[in-house]
């Protein structure tokens, strides 16, 4: 496993990290996602990122029970806040942010948190009272540095202008062969101002694995059939983007390796990337896309995969 610096932090962090959307203490069962979360540490994964909207707190719970054992110090643990936990919690004013890293850090059974994210932008909150309790937390030892996903670059730029507060080191969207939006602005503008890209669903929920065939029944036991985890892939599972992904087959092949581990080395490729968060159900699934670490890939190969996809789009 590889490492990379995460922005302008002191964090370095596993190229592949392991993410609990939609998997821990939601779809998948508890001695799996056990099995998984030690097997990423096997396989060198130091950075783990959850959310508290992920079950509700059950992602997060889960995990806090599984690395109870294990040194603080030896993982990196980053988690997020917007989403509704209740009717009434949501957001990024002031009041939530102090209330949900309470929440977080008590499920995960820890006294901070590596990185803590706003999981969007809150247009109902001015950003000075968003970056204010954000540097709170951070200047309360409750998390050491702080990130945000899926925002506008306007609001990025708004949020770097707010004068005496702590600054992002992260910033996490999704990113893939098949969704390459962060590279117009998200990406320069990050990197010019010490944000590194923290990247999700860089298989495109698993599409870019090559297992789903257009025109085929989904396989047993993927996502795409699971009742908890499968409306998220509908949108990729289209003959066009299927076809595509099926001509990439011959370059993996070619550079020696599984088409998980070209997508995800393309994503890599990229430096302002610090790491592509995978999920897994299973610790076969972890270690494949782990062994993407650190691949030597010919670029000429990854224009041809480009040029494969560029027609490729998602419905809806």
């Amino acid at each position: 496993m590889k490492y990379r610096k995460l922005g302008a932090s002191d964090l370095n962090v596993s190229e592949i990290s392991l993410g609990s959307w939609l998997t821990y203490g939601v779809g998948v069962e508890r001695d799996n996602a056990v099995a998984c979360i030690n097997r990423a540490f096997d396989l060198g994964i130091n950075f783990i990122d959850t959310a508290n909207i992920y079950g509700r707190g059950a992602a997060e719970t889960v995990l806090g029970e599984v690395l109870a054992d294990r040194p603080r110090s030896s993982y990196i643990m980053a988690t997020k806040l917007f989403f509704p936990m209740s009717d009434t919690d949501k957001g990024l004013s002031r009041a939530q942010i102090l209330k949900q890293i309470d929440a977080s850090l008590k499920r995960l059974r820890t006294d901070y948190v590596d990185l803590y994210q706003c999981h969007r932008y809150d247009t109902e909150t001015p950003i000075e009272e968003t970056m204010g309790a954000l540097s709170e937390v951070v200047r309360q030892g409750k998390a050491r540095y702080i990130g945000f996903s899926e925002w506008a670059p306007a609001q990025i730029e708004a949020a770097f202008a707010v004068p005496g507060s702590e600054k992002f080191v992260s910033s996490q969207p999704q990113y893939s062969l098949l969704w390459r939006r962060p590279e117009d602005k998200v990406i320069p503008l990050s990197a010019a101002n010490g944000v590194s890209q923290i990247v999700w669903s860089p298989l495109a929920q698993g599409v870019l694995s090559g297992k789903y065939l257009p025109g085929a029944a989904l396989p047993p036991q993927s996502r795409a059939t699971s009742d908890s985890m499968g409306s998220f892939i509908q949108s990729w599972l289209n003959p066009g983007v299927l076809e595509a992904v099926q001509k990439l087959k011959p370059l993996a092949a070619e550079a020696g390796c599984t088409l998980s581990q070209f997508a995800l080395a393309w994503v890599l490729r990229e430096p302002n990337v610090a790491s592509a968060i995978v999920g897994a159900s299973r610790p076969e699934q972890l270690a494949e896309n782990a062994a993407a670490s650190g691949l030597t890939i010919d670029p000429a190969l990854f224009k041809q995969a480009e040029a494969i996809v560029a027609g490729a789009t998602r419905s809806g």
